[in-house]
């Protein structure tokens, strides 16, 4: 069960960042459902989030894996279930989802993926990325495919720490969206 009670939709103060959300996303899931409590960070998590996702030169199967490869690192279990369809969608196989986990072990990903998923690596368990890492992603990416990817890393450890932190799992069952 979450930590606090997932915000109502219906109430006057959520309905224009809800109203976004349901314009962006269809409906107010779980996570957006908790961030209405604050609704102009709601308001520009979609915003962020959408730029991210949809609005990004950055190749989808990288995207999802980055995602994918966050959430396996953080173990944000509810992000790697939404993300892991995606990630098949977008060109990623189910072996390479297998070893995510594990992925320097694995023959499962090229030199690019490699780079992808050591720099995702460091930004998420160092912070501070070694000087090589940043070379090796800045010599394959054009400046805002490297702005895009850093953002992308940046901004879904940041969702898996919400979720985390207000432990929104999806196991909750949310009262119908207005």
């Amino acid at each position: 069960m979450a930590r606090i009670p997932y915000a109502d939709t219906k109430h006057p103060d959520h309905a224009e960042a809800a109203a976004a959300i349901r314009a962006s996303r269809k409906k107010v899931g779980h996570l957006h459902r908790m961030l209405l409590h604050a609704p102009p960070i709601a308001t520009g998590w979609i915003t962020m989030f959408d730029a991210i996702r949809w609005k990004s030169t950055l190749s989808g199967r990288l995207r999802e894996l980055v995602i994918c490869r966050i959430a396996a690192i953080n173990g944000a279990s509810y992000e790697w279930e939404a993300h892991a369809p995606i990630a098949l969608a977008e060109g990623a196989t189910q072996a390479q989802l297998d070893a995510l986990r594990d992925w320097q072990g694995s023959d499962a990903f090229d030199a690019t993926d490699r780079a992808v998923l050591a720099y995702c690596d460091a930004m998420t368990q160092q912070v501070h990325v070694p000087d090589d890492v940043a070379r090796a992603v800045r010599d394959i990416f054009p400046p805002r495919q490297l702005v895009e990817l850093t953002a992308t890393i940046a901004g879904y450890n940041c969702v898996s720490r919400v979720l985390e932190a207000l432990e929104i799992n999806g196991a909750d069952t949310l009262p119908p969206d207005a």
